[in-house]
């Protein structure tokens, strides 16, 4: 006779999901290399709708696939940076197709203030247990406010301060890209420090039912 108790079942259907992050890193170096070099000169300032192109075109994508792919791998920290450098990068875009080359806006300038605010959130969730990710988000954090300093200033000294600290950025994101995807295609830890502690799941716990306690399992997120 059964005896053991029965309780409401929980189904949970696991559908396995490469890791995004690189796609997104390596988006955001991109980004982040080509704005910094119209900010320093290296791309002529007529040429800013080619820069807004490829922020739109090419990079806004990519960062938004790679959160998308966060959401469903259940990483909510690295998914919402990316969303909010995404969203940073195709406003960027918008803004300097529409504006006269050369022209700041004060609108932007607040808007990219405040990204960077935001950064911060997924930047110290990532922190314990994923340096390199945790220094991608600060550093991105610091380059949109720099940016937003320059927009609301309209000062050549700020606007080179932010191009500089975009170089520094694009350094870190490729690195971190670059990392992950050695890691991944090792099954493990890669041949570049990645800064990951072991972190999820209390010792002795069964992974698969704690996934039923997670958010957008359990009733209330």
């Amino acid at each position: 006779m059964d005896t053991l108790p029965r309780g409401p079942s929980v189904g949970v259907f696991l559908r396995p999901v490469g890791n995004p992050t690189p796609l997104g890193f390596l988006g955001l170096a991109v980004g982040t290399m080509v704005l910094a070099a119209m900010q320093l000169g290296w791309i002529p300032i007529g040429e800013s709708s080619d820069v807004a192109l490829v922020m739109v075109g090419f990079v806004f994508p990519l960062q938004l696939v790679a959160m998308i792919f966060a959401f469903l791998a259940r990483d909510g920290a690295a998914a919402e940076g990316v969303g909010l450098v995404a969203g940073g990068w195709f406003v960027i875009g918008l803004v300097m197709l529409t504006s006269i080359p050369g022209s700041t806006s004060d609108t932007l300038g607040i808007f990219l203030l405040t990204v960077g605010l935001l950064l911060l959130g997924p930047a110290l969730a990532s922190a314990p247990t994923k340096t390199v990710a945790a220094a991608v988000f600060f550093g991105a954090s610091i380059r949109f406010a720099l940016t937003g300093v320059y927009e609301l200033t309209a000062s050549g000294a700020w606007e080179s301060v932010a191009g500089i600290a975009g170089l520094v950025l694009f350094a870190i994101a490729l690195y971190a890209g670059l990392s992950l995807t050695l890691a991944d295609s090792r099954q493990g830890d890669g041949p570049l420090p990645l800064g990951r502690a072991e972190g999820g799941y209390p010792v002795g716990s069964d992974p698969i039912e704690q996934v039923a306690r997670e958010p957008g399992v359990r009733p209330l997120l």
